[in-house]
């Protein structure tokens, strides 16, 4: 078998599929079963029994991604910026356009951004969790 295709495309592919995966079935255990399932499928329909190793490797590889990918998600969906969560904060944003008819003021841009960009006074603080009963 190609080496480029066993340490290059294979592992690739399983990343890119167990982050699908993980998407649709959002269980990391899942994600990995399924994996192991159709490489040992693949493993003794297309190749010999030393494939086994590197279909134990791809499913350990779609596990951990898995991981990393559960893990993303929970921290985006427990985010309290709105930029990351895609949330148009109408009370805090104000058209500048219509606040700046009468006042010709300079320094003020003629934007209506809700505080998305990255500068000084716009840093979002990450959630305090507190213990509810």
């Amino acid at each position: 078998m190609n080496p480029l295709l066993i340490f290059f495309a294979v592992p690739v592919a399983t990343i890119i599929l167990a982050i699908v995966l993980q998407k649709v079935l959002n269980s990391p255990l899942l994600v990995a079963a399924t994996f192991f399932a159709v490489f040992l499928i693949i493993t003794f329909v297309a190749f010999d029994a030393s494939f086994l190793v590197f279909a134990i490797l791809y499913t350990l590889l779609a596990f951990i991604t898995a991981i990393i990918v559960r893990f993303l998600c929970c921290l985006i969906s427990n985010s309290d910026n709105p930029c990351i969560r895609n949330i148009k904060n109408t009370g805090m944003c104000q058209d500048n356009n219509s606040a700046n008819d009468n006042n010709e003021d300079e320094n003020q841009s003629n934007n209506s951004s809700c505080g998305c960009n990255r500068s000084a006074m716009n840093f979002y603080y990450p959630r305090r969790y507190v213990n509810r009963r």
